[in-house]
């Protein structure tokens, strides 16, 4: 089943631990097969593989693409901010400090709270948003199914029991990148691209790591491995050892 799994339904290395993990409980804890040992041959070991990353262009023309303003706010603030999109969509106003220009995220991976900054025109876009559905806590409250006119949305919006799907966001995704013709990237990808963007500019490693919210600094060096100015910085610095070296 394993060989099957990996070989034809081509099931990544954390899922085969999951499956694996699983069975060894139905298997050796519940049906007592104590002298089963094929669990402790199985490995599935993670491949080292660079997240995919769009160019600053690329991201400007897949927001341009989304002309819906429900999805493309929080797609955007994703990009912005460097969110996960479970952080995104579950931002309520509480957590905007206007005048301080900060959002707080609570509850992160690892379940750890951070502050990020929150650009001034990002700011005005999001009172702006809420001004249209004015939900008492949420900033990203579910559409629902129904009537699409202006009034009609905003109400269903207002009285929201719950924040957007995520499998709105990731659908709509998919659509608009296959017609831009862009690389195979997920909503997780905007993340990266901020990331290895803010290095491109010249932010520090662990201020990127501090708005990503990342325990280990080894989590946000991969970046360093993306970023096509530190690339170049190197070549330069490279040319420069060459230069007038005996021939």
């Amino acid at each position: 089943m394993f060989l099957f799994v990996k070989l034809q339904k081509h099931w990544q290395p954390k899922t085969l631990r999951q499956a694996r993990a699983a069975a060894r409980l139905f298997f050796v804890d519940h049906l007592a097969r104590a002298d089963w040992q094929v669990f402790a041959q199985i490995r599935a070991k993670d491949h080292d593989t660079l997240p995919a990353v769009l160019t600053r262009q690329q991201v400007h023309a897949l927001l341009a693409a989304i002309r819906l303003r429900r999805y493309r706010t929080p797609i955007k603030l994703i990009y912005v901010c460097g969110l996960r999109l479970s952080e995104c969509l579950g931002l309520t106003i509480h957590d905007i400090a206007a005048r301080e220009h900060k959002l707080f995220i609570r509850g992160g991976k690892g379940r750890r709270d951070r502050v990020v900054p929150l650009p001034a025109s990002m700011v005005l876009e999001l009172r702006d948003y809420w001004s249209f559905h004015r939900h008492p806590l949420l900033l990203f409250p579910n559409v629902g199914r129904g009537d699409r006119q202006p009034r009609a949305l905003a109400a269903r919006m207002r009285t929201a029991t719950g924040p957007m799907p995520h499998s709105s966001l990731q659908r709509l995704l998919i659509v608009a990148r296959k017609q831009l013709n862009l690389p195979a990237v997920s909503i997780h990808s905007l993340r990266h691209s901020f990331a290895t963007h803010l290095l491109e500019a010249g932010a520090h490693l662990h201020t990127i790591q501090q708005l990503l919210g990342h325990k280990q600094i080894t989590t946000t060096m991969i970046y360093l491995h993306l970023t096509h100015q530190s690339t170049q910085d190197a070549l330069r610095l490279m040319d420069a050892l060459c230069r007038g070296l005996p021939r």
